[in-house]
């Protein structure tokens, strides 16, 4: 009886013969094609990967994350209900978001004085929590006010766990202004420093904020690249300042976007921290752990079946807080829709209470150590942000990057690829451009109009200013959203939605799979779906159509049929009055035959369905 293990009586397993096996199931297929795939900046991802060595790198202190929620109500009294509930719930740490600044999204915190900040936090122990300052251009007043909160609590400043948040450089790349020159601001920020160390505090002043970044489009080399360059920039606008290095180094956190790509995500956590030692190496300082937010992406929000971005957000905050990631906001699941209420809010926070508490995923310090996957696009990952933030700063340095442009033409290079993948669903986006549920049931935001209204960025009383081209905010599902928009205005002005006929051909088993396609696909814009029978004879089916009350149709059915009846169908459907016909799947030899029939266009993967459906919209609407 042969007692060896198991393992031992296959032969060892090698990536030659992985790729051996490959190329048989592949049978003649491209490898590149079908099994690489390749990110924003280029790098590749391989289908698999070989055990990699650990790389000794940063990570954050042991134990969970914070799991961090936004005070962002405008009203203090009820900022403080939201805020007492999050705590209670499970919150260790709030982001005081004021009203004015970009990411309070027309609401935040109205807090002018320190009666008003007291009301918010009233019954909060802000030793026992961390906070961060989300202020944007009120950055100085909203530091002095809390510093005066302190005060009046006679609160220590040096138990708190406190990020100032004051981020000059993202609020001039958000909003293309600041109110004062970079030399003043510096001043200013500097000098703030010192009073409140010099009252005890050791938290961190400054945050280069990936946000405005990531929201207009970059790619993930782009967004380290860009806040790495803005940490350089508050290094030396601090030791400019009169503080050390050491001194700055300790006054500067970042903050990261994290997205529902997991792999992608944990690896920029990850290499950010390598990148900062990297910065540490080369001012002659000890590396120390690096303070690093994270919040969960606005631009993979969507409006429409909004329940998705659960599974969006959670993802999201799983990858950030397995790449490193000292706290986690996690946006809530109806913000692009308004002002979250207190069960969107319990929803964020306990998607990260699952995933400390139940998962136990803060257990390992990095827990993507080793792997080859990880490792590979960790390295890769940090290479070309480095490379990206050197160009940067043979640019001059990030302000005067933004002044000239360059950021923003680079940004807006990837962002029109993005925009290209989303249109064509080479990006697919579930429940707006993907599986879309028109029947989908209204969820609840709180009943508060948001505000237009920016505050003055920095002002310090000068005439100086300084101005670049601001970088846009987008979210990649608004051109479907607006499409749906007015398939709603359509249904609230006429009591139905836009039709499409389903022109199917032959039987279920024969039309079925190209019927659903064109089905799901005319529902992204908001095109409902009528008629589930499938036709032999054209009169029948022109008859059909006449009686859905659709203006346009849509041919589906396998290559072979079309192949005898697509011609005589379109004919048919044009004579009953079809606007538009499309056909789902490609025209091949018969090209020429459907297009003198009558045949519009082709409903196919890697189509530009954006456009298709912008088209089909206006026939199907039009009076």
């Amino acid at each position: 009886m042969d007692n060896r293990p198991l393992a031992d009586l296959f032969p060892t397993p090698t990536r030659e013969r992985w790729l051996g096996l490959v190329e048989g199931v592949l049978k003649g297929g491209d490898f590149e094609k079908r099994l690489v795939s390749k990110t924003a900046d280029g790098i590749r991802i391989e289908p698999l990967y070989e055990p990699a060595a650990p790389v000794a790198q940063p990570m954050r202190a042991p134990g969970p994350w914070r799991i961090a929620q936004r005070v962002d109500h405008p009203d203090a009294q009820a900022a403080h209900g939201l805020a007492m509930a999050d705590l209670e719930g499970g919150a260790d740490a709030l982001n005081l978001v004021f009203a004015g600044a970009v990411s309070a999204r027309g609401f935040g915190l109205d807090a002018g004085d320190v009666a008003t900040l007291d009301t918010a936090l009233s019954g909060v122990m802000l030793s026992l929590i961390a906070t961060r300052l989300d202020a944007g251009g009120r950055g100085l007043e909203a530091a002095r006010l809390v510093k005066a909160l302190a005060a009046h609590r006679n609160e220590d400043l040096g138990s708190l766990d406190l990020d100032l948040g004051l981020d000059p450089i993202g609020t001039l790349a958000a909003t293309g202004r600041l109110d004062a020159t970079i030399p003043e601001i510096g001043a200013a920020v500097s000098a703030l420093l010192s009073e409140f160390d010099g009252a005890g505090f050791t938290g961190r002043a400054m945050l280069a904020d990936g946000r405005p970044y990531h929201e207009a489009g970059a790619s993930e080399a782009a967004e380290l690249a860009a806040t790495l360059a803005t940490a350089v920039a508050y290094l030396r606008m601090l030791e400019a300042g009169g503080h050390d290095l050491a001194r700055a180094r300790d006054a500067v956190a970042i903050l990261l976007v994290a997205d529902a790509d997991e792999f992608l995500t944990i690896a920029k956590f990850r290499a950010m921290r390598r990148l900062w030692a990297r910065v540490e190496a080369a001012c002659g300082l000890d590396p120390k752990p690096l303070r690093l937010h994270a919040e969960t992406a606005w631009r993979m929000m969507n409006r429409n079946d909004p329940f998705v971005n659960i599974l969006r957000t959670g993802m999201a905050a799983c990858s950030a807080g397995l790449g490193g990631a000292d706290s986690v906001t996690v946006v809530p699941y109806t913000a692009s829709l308004g002002l979250a209420d207190a069960f969107a809010r319990r929803v964020a926070r306990n998607s990260q209470i699952v995933l400390i508490e139940e998962s136990n995923l803060a257990r390992v310090a990095d827990p993507a150590a080793g792997a080859g996957g990880f490792e590979a696009l960790t390295e890769e990952l940090t290479t070309a942000a480095w490379a990206a933030f050197q160009a940067i700063e043979r640019e001059g340095g990030i302000v005067a990057s933004l002044q000239a442009g360059a950021i923003q033409a680079r940004i807006g290079e990837t962002r029109a690829t993005r925009a290209k993948n989303v249109a064509t669903r080479r990006e697919p986006l579930t429940g707006a451009s993907e599986f879309p549920f028109l029947a989908e049931k209204p969820v609840t935001v709180l009943d508060l109009p948001p505000s237009d209204v920016v505050a003055p960025a920095f002002a310090l009383g000068g005439a100086g200013t300084t101005t670049c081209e601001a970088l846009p905010s987008f979210r990649l599902a608004e051109p479907y959203e607006a499409l749906r928009d007015a398939s709603d205005a359509h249904l609230a002005k006429t009591g139905r939605r836009p039709l499409v006929f389903l022109a199917n051909l032959g039987t279920v088993a024969v039309f079925n799979a190209r019927s659903t396609f064109a089905a799901n696909a005319f529902a992204a814009g908001g095109i409902e779906a009528v008629n589930e029978e499938g036709f032999s004879e054209s009169d029948a089916l022109a008859r059909a159509f006449a009686a859905s009350g659709a203006r346009i149709a849509c041919l589906c059915s396998s290559d072979a049929l079309y192949a005898t009846h697509a011609v005589a169908a379109a004919e048919a459907l044009k004579a009953a009055g079809a606007r538009t016909v499309y056909l789902a799947g490609k025209p091949g030899d018969l090209a020429e035959g459907l297009k003198a029939a009558g045949v519009d266009a082709y409903l196919h993967a890697g189509g530009d369905l954006l456009t298709l459906l912008q088209a089909a919209l206006g026939e199907a609407t039009r009076a």
